[in-house]
């Protein structure tokens, strides 16, 4: 069985900054990302189908990151799968900071210390740990668009994984000990 690739393969018009692309975002977070539409009151937004008008990469990650984890290989089909993978090693960066005893206050300031760290690394980077599957940016400018994109991305998907982590109401994560208890990722951002 294969690994589970973008639904937004196929999408018309993509910004690209290499082989990256920069695709709309549902956020609030401010950067350089194309704003889907809000949610309308009362729909929820753990349960988004792919054909949905607001459903966005990081949606789409937070669906597939369980799937996609069990696999060694992956083949990168377009720049939206790149998105995917960046995604979903963040999501494991993430779930490794979650601590299954962490209130949900405590693994928000865990999650958001990671988000909103600076001192990330992007294609093109030195510490980049993906560099061989991702062409760099052409100049400065591109590569602090892709920057901002990119932490515009982890803000959002922070603070939606922390949704679904504590999707119960309670004041315990509800899933992270079955998501943490299996390797989620060789490789770290």
């Amino acid at each position: 069985m294969p690994a589970y690739h973008s639904v937004f393969l196929d999408e018309p018009n993509q910004q690209l900054i290499g082989n990256f692309a920069l695709l709309p975002l549902r956020t609030k977070t401010r950067g350089p990302a194309l704003q889907l539409s809000a949610l309308a009151p009362g729909e929820n937004p753990l349960q988004l189908a792919a054909d949905h008008e607001s459903y966005d990469p990081l949606d789409e990650a937070l669906s597939l990151f369980r799937a996609n984890t069990f696999f060694r290989n992956f083949e990168i089909k377009g720049p939206a799968d790149r998105v995917l993978i960046y995604a979903i090693l963040f999501i494991s960066q993430c779930l490794n900071q979650i601590r299954p005893t962490m209130s949900r206050r405590e693994a928000e300031k865990a999650v958001s210390n990671v988000a909103l760290d600076n001192n990330f690394s992007v294609p093109g980077d030195a510490g980049f740990p993906l560099n061989q599957a991702f062409q760099p940016p052409r100049d400065r400018n591109e590569a602090e668009v892709l920057r901002g994109y990119v932490g515009q991305m982890r803000q959002e998907l922070g603070m939606r994984l922390l949704q679904r982590v504590y999707a119960d109401g309670e004041d315990r994560p509800s899933k992270v000990s079955a998501a943490s208890e299996f390797n989620t990722a060789e490789i770290s951002l």
